[in-house]
């Protein structure tokens, strides 16, 4: 080839797969290796990579990526440069983070962005993350997570868009689309990760990395839709997940990886290992050394090795003894090769400066946040005491996160700052009115030792016509490797909660975590209840313009809320009971939840009319539409979620007492109406699935319900 001729690799005017199939070609097996490979980086010297050529050798094809957001850039440019300039083909790497909600700008939890029943919302946050992330040279992102978990002892519920597979699957569209953008690789568009593939959400006992045993039918009900509507929407990677799935660890199950994920959805793109999971196999019984870990991992479907270096180590020699096959190898670096050129990284290795590399959040962003933040929040409880009248002068702010901004990021704020998060004390003494005094008592820590004292925050209550208490989980009680045996509030909270509870006044009770939070021993103490989540960068202002009235609360439960820890697993979805009556009821509780999924209040009331179906029968060809008309029957606007569930009562295969299967959100003044509609198409809405994934649509009755009003129908053949 004649020196002024660029490889086809090079050339962009040729088609991807012709520049990915030129590269693999002109690639060394080590060559090939090392794009498996992918480890950590952070606040590294890049002037030491000569000493560090092992570790950081230009080869290399993935980073992950961290540091002060001062340096991410200037680290993330020199580490490119290093794969660019001094690699013999010059492959540029990829560079990924764990941007799970938000980046600079921090939005709600998972959640609680669910809890908003807005997706379109949520999308736009995602958009916003993947901008401010991009201008600091990140190529992808470690999110969303869509696994299905039913525990909210597991830390990692957080992340979770919550219990339904339906909305889950939902979300999960929405995050890759807001991630990607409309056009993959352009300007604001960073490649998705549906993560924990799959079934890591069912840990047992809520601890994390532990054994999961999920049946066929579950697996295909629970567990796999939201990461198949992820696949449908552009996802362009996979993590696969940390547990043991029924014997074969996730992270080498080549019937979820390569039969359900490759060949029935088609799914093209790069499955990274989630971190040191090749590794574990060892520990968890699957391989016996880690060359075996790195072979039935590679061969399984784990294209990229994250951190553990096992690939790196083992793979050339498993190439040489037959237990990997070279062409395995190939299709795994062609996957990596093929996103890369998506991305344009051959034409745009580097990433300039801009206005989002230091800048703090701008009023744009954080308007978006606050807006998904106050969508977010959940009004469980109101008993005449929200939103505040005029006679509440004197408040009394109390609890150990009244003035704790840093909390309200949650877990994984990435480049959020505290210092730069208002407290709910910061926003509510910008908004109350003249004449109202805000006292600020913390009253104990999250973590209480004994010497913590109440008594200040005690006495403010006594002196106070009313008092907001705001209790819960610092920003580390949630999230991985968070789990925990109790949902009762950790420290001397609950102690401080019943002492206020004493003094008779009326109470607010304002609960910021990742998780539901037991509160039974004393929910009829409080006039009102807020789960506030953890709500990021504009949460206190969102929360204090709900208190204040200035907001209407319209968030809904995306997770049932159990009276007691003892309960889990509580969720909406489960199927009938054999026996009729409280015959297999708890004796010592309710066996009921102390809040449903999909409640939630509103400072304004709803009325439903009976709901309204355009036929009797329907067949499978046919669209059955439904209607129901909802007015605002109280004194101001608010925003109302109409969700339509289904009942199946006898099927071949036993059917859930309801399945969500769609919702509608729209914003009523007083006295407005409107109708709501659902357009049932059988084989989307009716069907489920066997054992093995395949769809099942059965004549018989179907009930339908929204609000408290249903109708039957029937499929016939």
């Amino acid at each position: 080839m004649p020196a002024d001729i660029q490889p086809a690799y090079r050339q962009a005017s040729q088609p991807i797969e012709a520049r990915v199939a030129d590269l693999l070609g002109r690639m060394t097996l080590e060559e090939k290796i090392d794009q498996l490979h992918q480890c950590g980086i952070g606040d590294t010297n890049p002037n030491n990579l000569a000493a560090r050529a092992d570790e950081f050798r230009a080869t290399y094809g993935s980073f992950i990526i961290g540091g002060p957001a001062e340096t991410v850039l200037a680290t993330r440019n020199a580490f490119q440069r290093h794969a660019v300039a001094d690699s013999r083909l010059g492959i540029p790497a990829l560079f990924g983070a764990d941007v799970i909600h938000g980046y600079r700008t921090i939005t709600p939890i998972p959640l609680a962005q669910a809890c908003s029943w807005n997706p379109e919302l949520v999308r736009q946050g995602c958009a916003l993350a993947a901008a401010e992330a991009k201008a600091h040279g990140i190529d992808w992102t470690f999110a969303p997570m869509v696994d299905h978990c039913v525990d909210p002892r597991w830390g990692r519920i957080a992340e979770t868009f919550g219990e339904s597979p339906f909305a889950s699957a939902i979300f999960s569209a929405a995050a890759v689309r807001g991630f990607q953008g409309e056009a993959f690789g352009g300007p604001g568009s960073i490649a998705a990760c549906l993560k924990h593939y799959v079934g890591y959400g069912a840990s047992e006992g809520g601890r994390d990395y532990v054994y999961t045993e999920i049946s066929s039918q579950t697996m295909w009900e629970m567990h796999l839709p939201a990461f198949e509507a992820g696949v449908r929407a552009g996802a362009r990677t996979l993590m696969s997940a940390f547990n043991d799935l029924n014997g074969t660890p996730a992270s080498a199950n080549a019937y979820t990886l390569n039969e359900i994920l490759r060949r029935r959805w088609g799914f093209a793109g790069p499955v990274v290992s989630d971190w040191n999971s090749v590794l574990q196999l060892i520990r968890q019984g699957f391989a016996a050394d880690g060359a075996e870990a790195a072979a039935k991992a590679l061969n399984a479907g784990v294209d990229i090795d994250m951190a553990d270096g096992l690939y790196r180590q083992h793979i050339a020699a498993q190439v040489a003894t037959g237990r990997v096959q070279l062409a395995t190898v190939d299709e795994a670096v062609r996957r990596v090769l093929r996103l890369k050129f998506e991305l344009g990284l051959f034409e745009h290795p580097y990433t300039e400066a801009g206005v989002l590399t230091a800048a703090a959040p701008g009023a744009t962003p954080l308007a978006l946040a606050e807006e998904l933040a106050g969508g977010s929040i959940v009004l469980l409880k109101n008993h005449g005491a929200l939103p505040l009248v005029a006679s509440a002068k004197r408040i009394a702010l109390l609890g150990p996160l009244a003035s704790n901004g840093g909390a309200l990021l949650g877990c994984w704020t990435q480049q959020g700052k505290a210092a730069e998060t208002p407290s709910i004390a910061d926003a509510l003494k910008e908004r109350l009115p003249p004449g109202a005094t805000l006292r600020v008592e913390p009253g104990c820590s999250i973590h209480s030792a004994a010497t913590d004292d109440l008594t200040p925050a005690i006495t403010a209550a006594r002196e106070s016509d009313l008092v907001i208490l705001c209790v819960g989980e610092d920003a580390g009680m949630s999230g991985e490797n968070a789990s925990r045996t109790t949902l009762k509030l950790a420290g001397r909270q609950e102690e401080l909660v019943q002492a206020v509870a004493a003094t008779g006044k009326p109470i607010v009770l304002v609960i910021i975590s990742g998780r539901p939070i037991e509160i039974q021993a004393y929910v009829e103490k409080m006039n009102a209840i807020i789960a506030a989540w953890a709500g990021g960068s504009r949460a206190a202002a969102a929360l204090a313009d709900i208190l204040l009235g200035r907001r209407n609360p319209s968030g809904r439960l995306a997770i049932t809320w159990p009276r007691t820890t003892g309960q889990i697993p509580l969720y909406h979805n489960t199927r009938p009971r054999a026996r009729p009556g409280d015959e297999g009821e708890y004796r010592d509780a309710p066996t009921t939840p102390l809040y449903e999924f999909a409640y939630g209040l509103s400072y304004t009331t709803f009325t439903y009319s009976a709901l309204r179906l355009d036929r009797a029968e329907v067949k499978a060809g046919d669209t059955l539409i439904a209607e129901v008309t909802v007015a605002n029957t109280g004194p101001r606007e608010g925003c109302e979620t109409v969700f339509w569930f289904i009942r199946d009562p006898a099927a071949s295969i036993t059917r859930p007492l309801q399945e969500l299967k769609h919702f509608e959100q729209a914003r009523l003044a007083p006295g407005a109406s409107r109708v709501f509609r659902f357009e049932v198409v059988p084989r989307r809405d009716l069907s489920f699935p066997d054992a093995d994934g395949r769809r099942i649509l059965e004549p018989g009755a179907i009930i339908l319900t929204a609000g408290r009003s249903s109708a039957t129908f029937s499929v016939v053949p």
